[in-house]
């Protein structure tokens, strides 16, 4: 698996830990259970963050992979330019000489 895929695979993992314990943290909550009810939301505040960092580093590299596609590929229509027109010129001297 890309390292791409497995931060996106750890942001959602995070995001599902973090709504876990915020549905724990509204239960406790209701049940006016105060400690219980702030520790779980802290835990989710945690996995949020975790999620958080893991998308902008799957962003980040998504990008990374992106933004230098465009680079190999213009590189690569340069030398195919470059080969054509040498052709080009190869072919008009070698006419010129006819």
């Amino acid at each position: 698996m890309s390292k791409t895929w497995e931060h996106y695979h750890h942001a959602a993992r995070d995001h599902e830990k973090a709504a876990y314990h915020f549905n724990e943290a509204a239960k406790y909550n209701q049940a006016e259970e105060r400690e219980k009810a702030a520790h779980h939301a802290y835990l989710a505040h945690g996995h949020s963050q975790q999620a958080i960092h893991h998308a902008a580093e799957a962003a980040k590299l998504h990008a990374d992979q992106h933004d230098n596609r465009p680079a190999i590929v213009a590189a690569d229509d340069t030398k195919k330019k470059s080969a054509a027109s040498l052709t080009d010129e190869t072919t008009a001297k070698t006419a010129g000489r006819s």
